[in-house]
């Protein structure tokens, strides 16, 4: 499970042999949920802060996510993504 971004405690990662559509995994206090990148839509449960957290950061690298997203579907390493700040 490669680990592209870590932000007050959350832990963002895609795997390289994920189904589409493209999203990414993050875990926070024990806990994960599957976000659609394009989209937004949460599977699984987190705090409302940290939903709110996952989801600025992901409309701020939207394009970043995607270009890691091609790049695991074509087994190569993703690239870290900033955190949010």
């Amino acid at each position: 499970m490669p680990v592209i971004s870590r932000f007050f405690g959350i832990i963002v990662y895609m795997y390289w042999r994920d189904h589409s559509p493209p999203h990414f995994h993050a875990k926070y206090g024990g806990q994960e949920v599957i976000v659609d990148i394009i989209t937004g839509d949460v599977k699984g449960t987190l705090s409302k802060t940290a939903i709110a957290l996952i989801q600025e950061w992901r409309v701020k690298h939207i394009q970043d996510l995607l270009e890691d997203w091609n790049l695991a579907e074509q087994k190569k390493q993703m690239r870290e993504i900033p955190p949010l700040e």
